[in-house]
């Protein structure tokens, strides 16, 4: 993975991320969103135990850093209900893209405030077309069954993830990339633990259910936020933010041709404006001119 640019590795992981939705809806029928969102940690985080195990890195995680690391395990736990409260709700399409096309702004204000480093022009620019992109793909999202508690659940997790990337970037500056993730994902998971004494986990046994968490847990989790952590080692944390806008992107690619949903063409209108972002800023990202001269944001 060291081989490859920041950006392409946090593009990778997005695109993982962007099966998320579409695994929970093929998922069985019993399955609701907060034991999905719960039992995702779980397994994500034993499979970063054992990849942390096997690369040593458990044994470098003792002078993580509190501050970062509690904010870090908010910001996973928060996002899990979130999100699949938010899919259950408004739809693959629409719930992914009102998530993730909502972090990059409030990442970005959050890295401003602490900088005190404007973001590049480009950035704002590709972040422009970003909003008019989710604008008009969450305008057609209508015809897909968008509620209004739906997109507040969306905004919630786009927040919530927000807040991980900013304090994830602590961690791939430390170097300890694979131990820092594996430790967040645990204490994250421990959190919601409660959420799986609610429901009845029958369906897990079931071959759609199983594979379902499978790939949500090691591919979809431990993979992914590899990858993206991976990633931040050389990437700014208001440019990751913005190249996740691949996982609506992947997400609404995944809703039209797997679950049959069919945004109007506003919609596509939208959809090219993402990834007319995603181009613009994984190529200012790979000349390393997004990277401030003082100092990088965390």
């Amino acid at each position: 993975m060291r081989r490859l640019p920041g950006p392409v590795l946090i593009v990778f992981a997005t695109i993982l991320w962007g099966t998320t939705g579409t695994a929970q809806e093929l998922a069985p029928e019993a399955a609701t969103p907060l034991a999905v969102g719960a039992l995702r940690l779980l397994v994500g985080a034993l499979a970063l135990i054992l990849v942390a195990a096997a690369t040593g890195d458990l044994r470098r995680v003792a002078g993580m850093r509190r501050a970062a690391t509690l904010v870090a395990v908010l910001g996973v736990a928060g996002y899990q209900p979130f999100f699949f409260l938010a899919v259950d709700r408004t739809g693959v399409v629409v719930g992914t893209i009102v998530a993730i096309g909502s972090a990059p702004i409030i990442a970005g204000l959050l890295a401003w405030a602490y900088d005190k480093v404007p973001p590049s022009r480009v950035w704002m620019g590709a972040t422009a077309a970003a909003i008019a992109g989710v604008v008009l793909l969450v305008a057609a999202g209508r015809d897909i069954g968008v509620g209004g508690t739906g997109v507040w659940f969306a905004l919630g997790a786009g927040t919530a993830y927000a807040f991980y990337v900013i304090a994830a970037r602590q961690f791939a500056k430390d170097g300890n990339v694979v131990g820092s993730t594996a430790v967040i994902f645990t204490i994250a998971a421990v959190l919601l633990l409660p959420l799986l004494g609610t429901d009845d986990l029958g369906w897990v046994g079931e071959p759609a259910g199983w594979l379902a968490v499978f790939h949500l847990g090691v591919l979809a989790t431990a993979a992914a936020y590899l990858l993206f952590a991976s990633g931040l080692q050389t990437t700014r944390s208001t440019t990751a933010t913005t190249l996740s806008l691949g996982e609506p992107a992947t997400a609404a690619l995944l809703g039209v041709l797997v679950l049959g949903e069919r945004p109007p063409a506003a919609g596509w209108l939208g959809f090219g404006l993402l990834l007319l972002a995603l181009l613009a800023v994984a190529a200012e990202g790979r000349s390393n001119r997004l990277m401030p001269k003082r100092r990088v944001p965390t």
